[in-house]
């Protein structure tokens, strides 16, 4: 058979499909509807319709790319919201090429240790392929349990589409259930218990963002079947900085409209993430992704973290204060109390500090306590903002050396403090020349020559300190600075560092 004019009754059903299938395989079908209309003619034969419906699968696999494994009865939700259904035939249709639903989530996931793990395995190649069966087989059939359609990228990456937030944060833990042999989900109903070989692998821990149910973020399904667009980037994004908060244990960040969602579509009939109170989510404030705010939360799933509640209120009463640009008081005061209320509510800890900072030796949450009230008390009562900034430099080099303390609030004493260092830096400018002006009236007597003398002397000893570096009566200037980069060798060393931790 050549040409659609020599069908007839007495072409068997092989050979119809051979003739389809040059056709596919050459692109000069790639839909459906293409399908449908080039073999109308033959439409009226019922005998082609399974011949037709096997064309379909044919182009679905050459021509859906991320999406070519779907079908009404494994994804209903997704095949729903993606595909433009055919009349005559239900289990058949065309993928949509732009996604502008709301129905649509995306989850960036990426595994920890993989490539340590890969080092490790080079002798025993085995331990690899499991860990690769795993990743292509365990997770596909966990995602399809769950509604999702999942696929893998990059080596440790997999990117997971559902249809609604249940699906995606059900499909986000199911993962990391897998991997880590925990049991968040508790759904009888979804497998994620290891079986054969995998059982051997070790367990790994997972970066997760998800974002989604949105139609101001659209999805684009390019030529080849790839995903593209904004909501793609900021599932990328999300789970970037979900690695930055927690570069070794699991971590799940999602937009703030994924746990909106999440909370409308459990009104009413509630999955097992819902019954279990097994998640919470704690908002996270927001973060830039391209000249765009996303509004954020962490999925909390461990209960070790669940002590993140007792802080919520103070957390998003600081997020309120950054928002409204409060800086004169709010800001530093709303951030004190947050601290307080996290030392309180964090697990006890008792840390032997580095170096001895207000004369402590160790650090516990009592520590942290007092260290605020002075800090509120040198802002907001005596005034002395150069104290202030000092307390609030201790405390960062405290909770750095804190293991638990949480990294979000981490960043954000980090991020305030160069705000209010950039400030003081300005102020003391400027209340330095004040002091110079009126010198007389703030010393008095023999306190004014003091101070006269001490500044001048101060100005005329950094002269002279420049005059006598620049001396050539010093020799061997240039061994000295050779010599102090070999003695400090190490500490020279620089290396551009990109990627996970």
């Amino acid at each position: 058979m050549k040409d659609l004019t020599e069908y007839n009754s007495g072409v068997s059903e092989f050979e119809l499909f051979s003739f389809l299938y040059d056709k596919i395989t050459s692109k000069e079908i790639d839909t459906f509807s293409k399908l449908k209309e080039f073999i109308a003619p033959a439409l009226r034969d019922k005998s082609t319709h399974p011949v037709i419906m096997r064309a379909f699968e044919l182009l679905k696999r050459l021509n859906w790319g991320f999406f070519a494994t779907i079908t009404p009865n494994t994804h209903k939700k997704l095949w729903k919201e993606l595909v433009i259904p055919d009349k005559d035939f239900p289990n058949a249709g065309d993928i949509k090429k732009t996604l502008q639903i709301s129905n649509l989530y995306v989850a960036m996931l990426d595994i920890h240790g993989y490539t340590q793990f890969c080092m490790e395995s080079r002798k025993n190649l085995s331990m690899m392929h499991t860990l690769d069966w795993a990743i292509e087989n365990e997770i596909r059939r966990i995602s399809t349990q769950c509604g999702a359609i999942s696929q893998r990228e990059r080596g440790d990456e997999m990117v997971v589409v559902a249809a609604s937030a249940t699906d995606a944060l059900m499909v986000t833990l199911c993962i990391i259930d897998y991997f880590s042999k925990t049991d968040v989900v508790q759904d009888p109903q979804i497998s994620t218990k290891r079986t054969g070989n995998a059982e051997a692998l070790p367990v790994f821990k997972i970066s997760a963002g998800i974002t989604g149910g949105n139609t101001q973020s659209p999805l684009i399904i390019t030529e080849r079947g790839n995903l593209s667009g904004f909501l793609l980037n900021s599932g990328a994004r999300l789970q970037t900085r979900a690695n930055e908060l927690s570069p070794i244990e699991s971590k799940v960040m999602i937009a703030k409209q994924v746990e909106m969602n999440y909370q409308k579509e459990n009104a009413q009939s509630k999955c097992s993430l819902m019954q279990h109170d097994s998640i919470y989510f704690f908002d996270t404030g927001q973060i830039e992704f391209k000249g765009v705010m996303i509004p954020t939360c962490e999925v909390v799933f461990d209960k070790r973290e669940r002590y993140k509640e007792k802080f919520s209120e103070e957390i998003t009463r600081l997020f309120g204060a950054i928002k409204e640009n409060l800086w004169e008081q709010r800001i530093y005061t709303d951030l004190m109390e947050l601290l307080i209320k996290a030392a309180q509510s964090m697990p006890v800890f008792s840390i032997a500090l580095t170096k001895p900072i207000h004369d402590m030796q160790t650090i516990n949450s009592n520590s942290i306590v007092h260290l605020c009230h002075l800090a509120v008390k040198a802002y907001t009562q005596e005034e002395d903002y150069h104290a202030a900034m000092g307390y609030l430099q201790d405390i960062i080099t405290i909770c750095e050396q804190i293991p638990l303390f949480d990294r979000l609030i981490l960043d954000y004493i980090k991020g305030i403090t160069d705000k209010y260092l950039l400030l003081l830096h300005f102020y003391e400018t400027h209340i330095d020349r004040e002091v110079d002006e009126k010198a007389t009236l703030i010393f008095q007597g023999n306190y004014y020559k003091t101070w006269l003398a001490a500044k001048n002397a101060a100005q005329i000893y950094e002269k002279l300190k420049n005059m006598g570096r620049t001396s050539n009566s010093i020799p061997k200037k240039k061994t000295l600075w050779f010599n102090l980069i070999k003695q400090h060798k190490e500490q020279m060393e620089f290396t551009l560092y990109s990627g996970k931790k």
